[in-house]
């Protein structure tokens, strides 16, 4: 017999969309529609579920990560959606469904699709992808200064957009005319000093003292080559006063804590979500009420600045013809397409996304924005680097570096490319402390519910 959804359980709560100019139910009535594209309206952070009937719809933005799981009852199925898996597998339990449960199960909402599931029969039908976002590719000049110039306008914008969204939203909250302070996750990078430079810049252009803008560089034991990179940067842009540095221990580096946060166990991953909560953990015990972070997230992605000669199965053309392939993985319709976690950088932001929600933080990088990532895809990769790898790496650097110089008369200093991890902690104890095998990181994470 044939019967419609019984229950939804949206376990994210409407204060935690962070949206400019709808409210959480404006959103959902958007999404309701039969016009996808209109989500492009809904500027901000979100992750969104409605219900048409027996359909459920469900979108995010890149910067977040929603999950699904489908449990039966005798009334029909149930649907529960939520930001974690281990509060999806709570809520079961709760409900005494604990036995329908294994994290593999669960299903993650691709980024920039509204996902619909149709649920009126058994067994379940297959979840429909319908692309929100979809910005051509190469149709800019293979021009570096027009390049760097649309690039690096479309961060300010994002930066500026987001501040005002961030003062109209404390001033209806009335939270005072303090204005709340801003923190940089800042290695001397060139992200993290693209974010720093288009934050510290337009705070200025928006007549507030940068006052209120801290760079947190993090030095991990007797510290990585990031703290001598970070004051350099900072140095050479004049910007001294807004350095600061969080020292750790070596201690507080843990991958299998990290994987407990992350919910994931993909090495690289964990690493990086691991470096990520001692830094965050450091910031929070010095600063107790600091709430607003801002990162360089998608900054490799949007400009294809990762080693393809890491990856076997990457070749240069595949990188710059597959649209947004660091962004979303290989595609909702490709074999290789992980139905757990998503793919590329839509796996991937939970890594910064999850430790900062913990910490009780709210993160933002503009570089995860479809106006900025619209610009990025537009560039034309395939005759900018005419098959080699050895002209696809330098051409991240040299379209900050022109941007920032057009726009802002700025000279961006560049630096040689390195993972966070990698740069915070020193070599010698780097290697000890991610010595493990890739296997015990996905037993950890499985073990965590070896009950079920």
């Amino acid at each position: 017999m044939l019967r419609p959804i019984a229950r939804v359980l949206d376990l994210v709560p409407d204060d935690r969309q962070h949206l400019y100019q709808h409210t959480p139910e404006q959103a959902r009535e958007i999404l309701r529609s039969e016009q996808p594209e209109r989500l492009l309206d809904v500027e901000g952070s979100f992750a969104l579920t409605a219900r048409v009937e027996e359909r459920v719809l469900m979108a995010r933005s890149l910067d977040r990560p929603l999950r699904y799981f489908l449990a039966k009852e005798k009334e029909g199925p149930m649907l529960v959606v939520a930001e974690r898996i281990d509060e999806i597998h709570r809520r079961l339990e709760e409900a005494g469904y604990g036995s329908q449960f294994h994290p593999t199960y669960t299903r993650m909402v691709p980024a920039h699709h509204v996902t619909s599931l149709r649920l009126i029969g058994c067994p379940d039908p297959n979840p429909v992808h319908r692309r929100f976002f979809d910005p051509p590719l190469a149709s800019l000049p293979p021009d570096l200064d027009v390049i760097g110039e649309r690039y690096v306008a479309a961060l300010l914008l994002e930066v500026r957009r987001w501040l005002e969204a961030e003062a109209r939203a404390a001033e209806e909250q009335g939270h005072g005319a303090a204005p709340a302070p801003l923190g940089v996750c800042f290695s001397g990078g060139i992200d993290s000093g693209a974010v720093l430079l288009a934050v510290y810049h337009t705070l200025l252009g928006l007549g507030q003292s940068p006052s209120r803008l801290k760079a947190f560089t993090l030095r991990v034991g007797d510290g990585g080559e990031d703290v001598a990179q970070a004051r350099e940067f900072l140095r050479r842009t004049g910007l001294e006063m807004l350095g600061e540095e969080i020292a750790r221990p070596v201690e507080a580096v843990d991958p299998f804590r990290a994987i407990d946060v992350i919910e994931d166990y993909k090495p690289l991953d964990v690493e990086c979500a691991a470096v990520g909560i001692a830094l965050l953990e450091g910031i929070r015990e010095r600063y107790p009420e600091w709430r607003l972070l801002i990162d360089g997230d998608g900054g490799d992605e949007n400009l294809k600045d990762y080693p393809i000669e890491e990856n076997a199965e990457l070749t240069i053309r595949s990188v710059v013809s597959n649209q947004m392939l660091y962004q979303e993985g290989w595609g909702v319709d490709a074999i290789k397409h992980s139905l757990t976690y998503s793919g590329g950088q839509s796996r991937g932001c939970v890594r910064t996304f999850a430790p900062a929600n913990r910490l009780g933080f709210v993160g933002f990088s503009p570089f995860t924005r479809p106006a900025v990532i619209a610009v990025a895809e537009a560039i034309p990769f395939d005759r900018l680097t005419q098959g080699s790898n050895e002209r696809l790496y330098p051409l991240k650097g040299e379209v900050m570096r022109r941007g920032f110089r057009r726009l802002l008369g700025v000279e961006m200093p560049i630096f040689e490319k390195r993972r966070f991890q990698h740069g915070a902690t020193p070599g010698a104890e780097l290697e000890r402390l991610f010595a493990v095998p890739p296997e015990r990181y996905r037993q950890h994470f499985l073990a965590r519910y070896a009950g079920t």
